[in-house]
């Protein structure tokens, strides 16, 4: 071992590593500093560099990892908080443009998990009673596409046939409307019903024609879209379990468990209103038809199949698909129609007070001034979709006030 002084401070032991060239670790990282950092060999820079990693060495023989965090830095320092409220700031401005967009993805997103977590009770069931989880989801499914392929098939011949007999009648329905006799034709003779359609033609026929052809674009995107949703469906229905699992990891640990089960509550809240919401639609769709048969009011299938998908859109669903079911029973007779609307309005109040609160009351506890004002917010800011979810998310936030935010204010 030979030493070496330097104009730069005292001597530094170094060891010689004989002709054959042979260095090791240390030597090989020192050389690499004094390259890099153009110093004299024995500079205060060099040998500092060289301790600490002398020391990294040391401490990774001894630790077999990467030693023990050193102490935080100072979150008073006005450098550190001036850094996290900006890093704040563009954090919650990127969020926001995140959001705003990739708004239509989000709300496809949503609205696939709001369909899994539907039917999740199903395949929970089916889990209880032996079956693995992805065999439960087959099942669910198979189930489903068996039921949609029955309708089809049940629906779409007369379908079809009332259809194409609607195209024939339109030229009756037009001498109809033209004789101030019937009771179309003294609506037009009030409201000049023929001259404003004709005037419609003749003024906006450019505008119809690109509405025709904006149309069919709006059939390919929501087409391409109910496959996205289905697919998405699919995926969150099968992981649902390891999807709760994130989201209540993200709860402090000696607050998981009353996450867990406020969660499992709102999850539950939401399967039994999807589960409800198709019963009552259902229940309309055969009143509906029954009703149609009995005073021969035509096209009784189409009409019975749009009330039931109308209804679908909670509170006002019924209401619109009763409204377009009167008019078409106006052309049976003005009594007919009369009752026909009678009947909607019964069933109406018959859904709100009977149907309902037996069929999904009891899982979903919303009470009518909520659902309504609810369904009118999530109609404003997403439309059908927004309706759709909008009773199970007023249910998720009651849980939420009931069991948080009230007991919070009053032992406060």
């Amino acid at each position: 071992m030979t030493t070496r002084s330097s104009e730069h401070g005292p001597a530094v032991p170094r060891q010689d590593h004989g002709a054959a060239g042979h260095s090791g670790p240390e030597n090989q990282a020192r050389e690499q500093l004094r390259d890099a950092a153009g110093d004299p060999p024995a500079s205060d820079a060099g040998d500092r560099m060289h301790e600490a990693v002398q020391a990294a060495q040391e401490l990774a023989q001894e630790s077999g990892g990467f030693g023990t965090p050193g102490r935080p830095l100072d979150r008073r320092s006005p450098f550190f908080v001036g850094m996290a409220a900006a890093a704040g700031v563009a954090v919650t401005i990127a969020l926001v443009e995140l959001i705003i967009h990739a708004r239509s993805v989000l709300v496809l997103v949503g609205l696939a998990l709001f369909i899994a977590a539907g039917l999740d009770p199903a395949v929970t069931w089916l889990t209880r009673h032996g079956l693995r989880r992805w065999q439960a989801v087959l099942v669910t499914l198979a189930v489903l596409l068996g039921v949609l392929a029955g309708f089809l098939a049940a629906a779409i011949p007369p379908l079809a046939a009332q259809t194409t007999a609607l195209i024939h009648e339109l030229p009756s329905y037009l001498n109809t409307l033209r004789d101030h006799n019937s009771q179309i034709g003294k609506l037009d003779a009030q409201y000049h019903i023929e001259d404003r359609i004709r005037t419609l033609l003749q003024t906006k026929g450019g505008s119809l024609i690109g509405g025709v052809l904006g149309a069919g674009e709006v059939v390919l995107s929501t087409f391409s879209s109910i496959v996205v949703v289905a697919v998405l469906a699919i995926y969150f229905l099968a992981d649902m379990p390891r999807i709760k699992l994130l989201a209540y990891r993200l709860a402090p640990h000696s607050r998981r468990a009353r996450v867990i089960l406020i969660g499992d509550e709102i999850f539950a809240k939401v399967g039994g209103f999807v589960l409800g919401n198709f019963v009552t639609s259902v229940i309309a769709g055969i009143g509906t038809y029954i009703w149609l048969v009995i005073f021969g009011v035509p096209y009784p299938i189409l009409l019975s199949l749009l009330v039931a998908f109308l209804d679908l859109i909670p509170v006002i669903g019924s209401t619109i698909g009763g409204a377009i079911v009167t008019l078409v029973a106006l052309t049976v007779s003005l009594p007919v129609a009369i009752a026909t609307l009678g009947f909607y309005i019964a069933y109406r109040l018959a859904e709100d007070y009977f149907v309902v609160p037996r069929v999904m009351g009891r899982t979903v506890q919303v009470p009518g001034a909520v659902s309504v004002v609810a369904l009118l917010v999530g109609g404003a800011l997403m439309g059908i979709i927004g309706a759709l979810v909008a009773i199970p998310a007023a249910a998720a936030l009651r849980l939420f006030l009931q069991e948080v935010v009230f007991r919070r204010l009053d032992d406060s």
